[in-house]
């Protein structure tokens, strides 16, 4: 199996998932998941927002641009997306760090970075697309 079967959040509660409008995870299946392939660990289930967005693209991930071929939209200011651990990270020591769903957010961001910090951009899903 690539990813676990019962993913848990941050909270310690089962993983809900992130986005589904746009299709977001690893596996675009909706959910901020642990994959085994997945190098980047896209667990964080981010709103996006364009400060944070001019940011990626600053440093090399473009999440604005539309690539068809890929059947990606890009990303727009409200927009649920599962970014890298390591980038929200990043965002967060630079000063651009977006919102994130708790709920949503693997609980293996937890390795990373505390818990007090990640409840202060804790914001809740408002519509799953």
């Amino acid at each position: 199996m690539c990813f676990e079967k019962n993913s848990q959040n941050v909270l310690g509660t089962k993983l809900i998932p992130c986005s589904l409008d746009p299709l977001t995870g690893y596996t675009r299946d909706g959910f901020c998941k642990q994959h085994k392939l997945d190098h980047g660990n896209h667990i964080v289930c981010a709103v996006v927002d364009n400060a944070f967005l001019s940011f990626s693209k600053n440093r090399g991930n473009d999440l604005i641009t539309p690539i068809p071929e890929y059947s990606f939209k890009g990303l727009k200011e409200g927009d649920s997306w599962c970014l890298c651990a390591d980038r929200w990270i990043e965002a967060l020591n630079n000063g651009f760090a977006p919102s994130i769903v708790l709920e949503a957010t693997h609980e293996n961001l937890l390795k990373k970075i505390e818990f007090s910090i990640l409840k202060k951009y804790g914001v809740e899903l408002k519509n799953l697309n």
